[in-house]
């Protein structure tokens, strides 16, 4: 079995060009070359800033490009028929397909309503400001240019828990409809974090659960992508997605579908008990890694041997993403937590170089971001993803017995020609390490695929060997390929 990796196939800053779906499927092929085996692309359908939305600020879920609203018919990365075209085309070289899901939030109404509401004191959700009072809110959304194609379902105020800003006084703040109440099983942030932006999605209306039951089923089947990431989902209750869930992986066929979830808690007991509360349906993406490395990149003293603690690749690895940036991480960025370039190719060889957890690749790592042209390590990545998948088989061994030079091995096995890989890094100075790479690399000559380091090393009968890293760095041995 080939090891799973997945690339997030956008960056924020893309140019709002409409050529993404099509540049993909011309990029299918090599994907499949240097090991991808799922993508997880950006959010397919009509944002409220047409071409200008990366995908969150949703309008329409059914407008994956295909209806003249918001300014356009393509979406910022292409039409309805190229985005499909993609799809068909990943799927003939095995890749599998990952949509994006973003349900807390609609943006971009069609009309206002007015709605008695009362504000939120904003650092806790939980305290009103006030009283009662009626406001003009964005809550109207017909679709007129789709005219009930593919749906007829129409939202209003009743749809939503709250907004964000009232046309009547032109005032920003956050507002709770009437009659309405927060969700209670979500972050804590904010004395509850149920609002996070735009129109906030009341996911206890029959209605709205039934219809977005619908709209999933109509996605699975009219794009045949194979699974979900969720968006946002510290600010939705697990037990609507426990139930989504379900209904899709029905619709899909059991253990076919793939579900991947973003919530944002650098807190490994929060995010495992997430995973419990839907049933185990849903892997997430380990931000509690992406935090680890972020403070190693950034501290040069940080305990080496630590460096997976408290992660969910650690603990819980069969459902664990592990990533090092991300979209939201990037520079100006909500969450902007950007791992530093000189421990960037460290960060990638922990999560690509181990057994635990399915890696995810950054688009913006591997092809760069807008005006930043030293933010991709390409020719560093292709090396790692080589190793990824043609010699990182058998079994692993550590060797985190220090406080700033780690390493491991992976055995190899009889199966995958020359496979077997050591590692060893650095956040000091040089070091060396002693270590045993199994009976499969006995008798070896490795060299350091990276070219940190110039020389060679030999591996005895018993299949130890003594590997070096550069300060700051990292070495990854591999077997020399013999001349013969």
């Amino acid at each position: 079995m080939e090891n799973k990796t997945m690339m997030q196939y956008f960056e924020w800053y893309l140019p709002a060009n409409c050529t993404l779906w099509y540049n993909l499927k011309k990029d299918a092929i090599h994907l499949k070359e240097i090991g991808i085996t799922s993508v997880w692309l950006p959010p397919a359908y009509k944002g409220a800033a047409g071409v200008n939305d990366v995908g969150y600020g949703v309008y329409d879920l059914y407008d994956l490009g295909e209806f003249d609203q918001r300014g356009s018919v393509p979406t910022k990365y292409g039409t309805k028929d190229q985005y499909i075209d993609a799809i068909k085309e990943l799927h003939k070289y095995g890749i599998k397909v990952i949509a994006d899901v973003v349900f807390n939030q609609k943006m971009g109404a069609d009309a206002t309503e007015k709605v008695i509401a009362i504000e939120q004191e904003l650092s806790n959700r939980n305290e009103d400001v006030g009283e009662e009072k009626e406001i003009e809110a964005w809550t109207i959304f017909n679709f007129e240019a789709r005219n009930n194609k593919y749906s007829d379902f129409k939202w209003n105020w009743t749809h939503f828990h709250g907004t964000d800003w009232d046309e009547k006084e032109k005032r920003a703040s956050v507002y709770r409809f009437y009659g309405k109440h927060w969700d209670e099983s979500v972050d804590d942030e904010n004395g509850n974090f149920d609002y996070l932006m735009g129109e906030d999605v009341d996911l206890n209306n029959v209605d709205v659960v039934e219809e977005l039951k619908k709209w999933g089923k109509w996605y699975l089947d009219f794009t045949n992508v194979d699974g979900f990431r969720l968006d946002a989902l510290k600010h939705i209750r697990a037990d609507f997605f426990k139930i989504w869930l379900e209904e899709m992986q029905k619709a899909k066929g059991e253990d076919k579908l793939l579900v991947v979830g973003e919530y944002w808690k650098n807190n490994l007991e929060i995010l495992n008990k997430y995973i419990e509360a839907v049933d185990n349906r849903v892997s997430l993406f380990d931000v509690t890694l992406h935090f680890n490395l972020f403070e190693a990149s950034r501290n040069k003293d940080y305990d080496m041997g630590g460096i997976l603690e408290g992660t969910l690749m650690k603990n819980n690895p069969e459902k664990a993403i592990t990533f090092v940036d991300n979209h939201d991480t990037e520079p100006g960025q909500s969450l902007e937590s950007p791992i530093m370039q000189w421990f960037k190719e460290i960060a990638y060889t922990i999560i690509l170089l181990r057994k635990e957890g399915t890696p995810c690749v950054f688009y913006g790592d591997y092809y760069g971001i807008k005006d930043n042209e030293e933010y991709a390590i390409k020719e560093k990545l292709d090396k790692l993803l080589y190793i990824r998948k043609k010699l990182l088989y058998g079994k692993e061994i550590d060797y985190f017995d220090d406080r700033n030079v780690i390493g491991w091995t992976v055995t190899g096995d009889k199966e995958h020609e020359r496979s077997g890989v050591v590692v060893i890094i650095s956040n000091a100075g040089e070091g060396c390490k002693t270590m045993n790479v199994g009976e499969n690399l006995a008798n070896s000559v490795l060299y350091d695929i990276t070219g940190n380091r110039q020389e060679e090393t030999y591996v005895d009968s018993d299949g130890n060997g003594i590997f070096y890293c550069n300060g700051g760095s990292v070495s990854i041995w591999i077997k020399k390929q013999s001349k013969n």
